[in-house]
């Protein structure tokens, strides 16, 4: 056989092209199909009277990311923000006025763990809760 044939040409051609799209697709697979995390947003309210509460004591989601946005009503006169901790986790939001939204995203392991306010003395009048992780 001749390979400078056309018939030659475009068999090593095609084997070619067999070969370099063979070798391209078997390491992106692993990376693109592990989209097995959960995102959950869970949202609050500090209470709109200005009491140092929020509207619900317990909370749930998915481990994974979770959001939690935490309105503080035009109405309540008092500064508020969103604060979660345990399981080596202690992070907070952005404290917010009256009006305001204050948000948190964390990345949670299965277990039980406290939400509150981490302007000074609200959580100690009760502004806090639990968040359960499954």
């Amino acid at each position: 056989m001749h390979l400078n044939t056309p018939a030659s040409l475009a068999l090593l051609a095609g084997i070619a092209v067999l070969a370099l799209s063979a070798c391209g697709s078997s390491a992106p697979k692993a990376a693109t199909s592990a989209g097995s995390t959960s995102s959950t947003t869970l949202r609050l309210s500090a209470d709109p009277g200005g009491a140092l509460k929020f509207d619900t004591t317990k909370l749930s989601a998915k481990a994974g990311s979770v959001t939690l946005q935490m309105d503080n009503p035009a109405g309540s006169g008092v500064p508020h923000a969103i604060a979660v901790s345990g399981h080596g986790v202690n992070q907070a939001g952005q404290t917010v006025q009256p009006g305001g939204t204050s948000t948190e995203t964390l990345t949670l392991k299965p277990g039980t763990y406290t939400f509150f306010c981490p302007v000074p003395g609200h959580e100690a009048a009760g502004m806090k809760g639990t968040l359960v992780v499954s």
